[in-house]
C-alpha cells in the first residue's frame, strides 16, 4: 500500500513538473478584460510587520528586513508552501503604501524570475490555485508603478498558471485545495485576454465537485469550520465573477452556498467566531460575517446537528458541542480526538474552549492540539478518544489519519423544565476500557447557566469484563479519568469557596462561577490557546476534575453559571488586544 501511494506521489509530481514547462510555452495573456475585484482582504498589522521584514510563516519567526522572500532557508516544508501560495498578499495589499508595494512587487517579480519557467516547489494545483487568485484580487496594487517589461512578465506568468491550472486542477486534495484551484482558474478566465477557453470546463467541474463534496446537511466530510467558511468564500467569489461577467453559475454551484450558510451559522459563536474544532480555527476578525452576508441567503440556523455538531444558544450565550464520529480516512488528516467536547461564548467573550490547532506551532503542538485531552471534555486514564494511525502523505507534507476512533454517537436535543438539554455518548472507550462515555449538558433559557453531567458506563457483559480486567490491572484502584474545561486567555480564574469552586472574571466584567459534586478533585492548570498569527501559543488555565471509575457507573456532575449580582446585560466596552508577535 505505502508503496502504490509513494508511486502515485512520484507520478504526480512528475506530472506537475512536466505541465508546468510545458505551459510556459505558451502564448501569454496581454491585458485584463475587466479590472479584478480585490476581494480578499487581509491583516493590515500583518503587513506591516512584513513590510518590516518580520516574516512569521507556520509557526516560525523570520527577521529579514529588505530580504527577497525567495532567498530565506525555509524552516520546513508548511513555511515553503505558504510562501509560494502568496496568501501574504492580502496583508501587503490591505497596507497598500507606497512601501508595502515596493516590497510587494520585488518579491512577486523575482518568483516569476526565478520559478516563472516552471520550476520550483509552487508548482502544485492548489497553490497555483491559491496564487493566481491573489495575483488577480491584487493586480492593480502589484502593477502600480511597474515598467512595462514588469507588466508584460506578470501577464506571461499569470497566463501559464492558468493553463497549468487547466491540466491539473483535478490533482489537487478533494476539499479547499481543490476548490481553490477551480475557483483561481475560473477568475483567470474570466479576468484574462486570451484564457477565455479555459473558463467553461471549469464551471461545469466547480459544480460537479459542489455536488460531490457538500453533503445535503450543508457540510464538509473534514467537519473543519473554519475550511467550509473558506470553501463557502471561494464559492461566492466564483459566483460573483460570474455573474459580473454575465454568466450562469451550475446550479449545483448556487445550491452549494444555499446549504452551506445555514450549517455556518450555526458554528458561529456569538462573539462572530466559528467554533474551533477539525483543526479550524475562529477565521479572521470579520471574514465570516462578510460571507454571511455577502452570500444573500436568509436561512435560519437548523434545529438538529449540523456537520455533525449540536448549538444551543440562549440569551447571550452559546455553546457548541462536537456530536458526532470524526472524520476517517484522509479526511480525517487535520481531524481531533474531540468527540463531546464543547466550547461556551458569553457575548463577545469566549469563556470555555479547546486548545485548537497547533500546526503553526511545528508537528509536536500539531499532534499535542489533536489529543482528547486538549479539549474540553473527558479523557479517561490518559487515552485520547480516537488514536492517530497510518501516515500519508499530502503534498510534501506528512500527515497521520484518526483511528480507532468513536463509530457509535447517539444524540438527544430536548427541552428541559427551564431550559434546553442535549444528551450524548460514544463508545471510544469500550474497547479499551469497557467504558462508554456519556454526557448531558443544559442551557437555562436565560443563557446565564449550564448543568453538566458526565458518566462512565459499562452497559454489557463485555463492556464489565473489559472494565474488570482493567480493575485487576490497577490493582483494584480505578481507572483515572480527567474532566478539562480549557479557559480563554483572557479569562481571569481563582479557587474560591475553600476549594470546591472556581471563580472566571470576563473582560466585560461578567462572573461565571464552577461547581461540582461526586467523588473527585477540582485543581486549576495550566493550559494553552493555540492561536494562528501568533509565534507561540498563548498561556492560559484549565479547571480540571480528577476522579476514579471505581465501579459500573461512575457519574460526576457540574455547573458553570453567572454569579447572582452579575447584571442580565452586560454593557461590554472593554476593547480587545490588538494582534501581536508574541
Amino acid at each position: 500500500m505505502f508503496r502504490l501511494d509513494a508511486a502515485k506521489r512520484a507520478q504526480t509530481r512528475l506530472l506537475d513538473r512536466v505541465h508546468a514547462r510545458l505551459s510556459a510555452r505558451v502564448r501569454p495573456a496581454t491585458a485584463f478584460v475587466g479590472q479584478p475585484e480585490p476581494r480578499a482582504v487581509g491583516s493590515y498589522a500583518r503587513g506591516r510587520q512584513l513590510t518590516a521584514g518580520n516574516l512569521l510563516f507556520a509557526g516560525h519567526l523570520v527577521e529579514a528586513p529588505g530580504a527577497i522572500l525567495w532567498d530565506i532557508p525555509p524552516p520546513d516544508d508548511i513555511f515553503l508552501e505558504e510562501l509560494h501560495g502568496f496568501h501574504w498578499l492580502d496583508d501587503m495589499a490591505s497596507v497598500g503604501d507606497p512601501v508595502t508595494r515596493k516590497t510587494a512587487q520585488a518579491w512577486l517579480f523575482e518568483w516569476i524570475t526565478r520559478y516563472g519557467n516552471g520550476s520550483g516547489p509552487g508548482w502544485t494545483a492548489e497553490l497555483a490555485g491559491r496564487r493566481v487568485i491573489r495575483w488577480l484580487h491584487h493586480a492593480f496594487f502589484v502593477l502600480g508603478g511597474s515598467t512595462p517589461e514588469q507588466s508584460r512578465a506578470f501577464f506571461r506568468s499569470i497566463a501559464q498558471q492558468t493553463i497549468f491550472l487547466n491540466r491539473r486542477w483535478h490533482s489537487a486534495c478533494p476539499g479547499l485545495p481543490r476548490f481553490e484551484a477551480l475557483t483561481g482558474l475560473i477568475s483567470a478566465g474570466l479576468s484574462l485576454q486570451g484564457m477565455e477557453a479555459q473558463a467553461d470546463p471549469a464551471i461545469k467541474a466547480l459544480g460537479q465537485e459542489c455536488e460531490r463534496q457538500i453533503n445535503e446537511g450543508g457540510g464538509v466530510s473534514t467537519r473543519n469550520p473554519e475550511e467550509l467558511m473558506e470553501v463557502c468564500t471561494l464559492l461566492i467569489w466564483a459566483r460573483d465573477a460570474l455573474q459580473e461577467t454575465a454568466r450562469a453559475p451550475e446550479p449545483a454551484h448556487i445550491h452549494a452556498i444555499a446549504k452551506i450558510v445555514p450549517t455556518l451559522r450555526a458554528l458561529r459563536h456569538c462573539d462572530g467566531g466559528l467554533a474551533r474544532f477539525h483543526g479550524g480555527g475562529r477565521g479572521m476578525e470579520g471574514r465570516l460575517d462578510t460571507a454571511l452576508a455577502a452570500a444573500g441567503v436568509k436561512a435560519q440556523v437548523p434545529q438538529n446537528l449540523v456537520m455533525g455538531f449540536a448549538r444551543l444558544s440562549a440569551g447571550r450565550t452559546s455553546l457548541i458541542i462536537d456530536a458526532a464520529p470524526p472524520p476517517t480516512g484522509m479526511s480525517s488528516i487535520n481531524a481531533h480526538a474531540s468527540t463531546l467536547a464543547f466550547e461556551l461564548t458569553s457575548g463577545r467573550r469566549p469563556l470555555v474552549v479547546n486548545c485548537g490547532s497547533g500546526s503553526a506551532f511545528g508537528e509536536d503542538w500539531r499532534r499535542a492540539g489533536r489529543a482528547t485531552p486538549s479539549h474540553s471534555t473527558l479523557c479517561l486514564d490518559g487515552y485520547s478518544s480516537a488514536r492517530l494511525g497510518d501516515t500519508t502523505r499530502v503534498g510534501s507534507i506528512k500527515r497521520e489519519l484518526l483511528d480507532d476512533a468513536p463509530r457509535n454517537v447517539p444524540v438527544e436535543i430536548s427541552r428541559a423544565t427551564d431550559g434546553i438539554r442535549f444528551e450524548g455518548g460514544h463508545d471510544g472507550y469500550s474497547r479499551t476500557h469497557g467504558l462508554t462515555h456519556a454526557r448531558i449538558l443544559e442551557l437555562t433559557f436565560d443563557g446565564r447557566g449550564v448543568v453538566g453531567e458526565d458518566l462512565l458506563v459499562a452497559l454489557n457483559s463485555n463492556g464489565k469484563a473489559q472494565f474488570d480486567k482493567k480493575m485487576e490491572d490497577s490493582r483494584l484502584s480505578g481507572i483515572p479519568f480527567d474532566i478539562r474545561f480549557h479557559l480563554h486567555p483572557e479569562v481571569d480564574t481563582a479557587i474560591d469557596m475553600n476549594g470546591t469552586a472556581v471563580s472566571m472574571a470576563l473582560r466585560s466584567g461578567e462572573i461565571w462561577v464552577f461547581r461540582y459534586a461526586g467523588r473527585c478533585n477540582l485543581s486549576l492548570e495550566a493550559s494553552v490557546y493555540l492561536e494562528k498569527g501568533r509565534l507561540r501559543p498563548r498561556a492560559t488555565k484549565q479547571v480540571v476534575l480528577t476522579g476514579r471509575a471505581m465501579e459500573y457507573a461512575t457519574r460526576v456532575r457540574w455547573s458553570l453559571a453567572k454569579a447572582q449580582d452579575t447584571a442580565i446585560a452586560v454593557r461590554d466596552l472593554a476593547e480587545d488586544d490588538a494582534m501581536l508577535l508574541n
